[in-house]
């Protein structure tokens, strides 16, 4: 399937008293990786807009394993793991420094046709031709993987 990684640092934002990050953060951390991985599709969230479709979350899994902290270098990891009836995605955190996975968790998430004003129980034509695509693009490359927008 299709993965994207990503890295960035702990804000102190995101950190509580404890300069522990606050467990609601780690979803944000996850929405991260994955307008990474929709943008890499060729069909982030603009894209979806302009084709008429919107992908609410349904349902969204966490398991903390380790503590990130302030100034923590993370590694994201984002998985395509399903899309041909919704969208789930499959995430990673780690610290990028340790190498020490602290994080996992999996998202899904459910067409929603916006000129109908209905949820859709299979993803639209437009979204599952540019993931094939991009699974096209990526078997056809064995090592640097570029975006695969289409």
């Amino acid at each position: 399937m299709i993965s994207q990684e990503i890295e960035f640092t702990v804000a102190f934002y995101d950190v509580d008293s404890l300069n522990i990050v606050w467990h609601g953060n780690y979803i944000k951390f996850f929405e991260l990786a994955r307008c990474a991985l929709l943008d890499k599709i060729g069909y982030g969230y603009n894209e979806m807009k302009e084709s008429g479709f919107a992908f609410p979350v349904t349902s969204v899994s966490v398991k903390f394993i380790n503590p990130l902290r302030f100034g923590d270098l993370v590694r994201a990891r984002a998985v395509l793991t399903e899309y041909e009836n919704c969208l789930k995605i499959k995430y990673e955190l780690y610290n990028a420094c340790t190498g020490e996975k602290t994080t996992k968790g999996e998202s899904s998430q459910m067409a929603f046709d916006m000129a109908k004003g209905e949820s859709c129980f299979v993803c639209p034509p437009v979204f599952i031709e540019k993931v094939k695509a991009c699974m096209k693009k990526e078997s056809l490359l064995c090592c640097d993987q570029p975006p695969c927008s289409v």
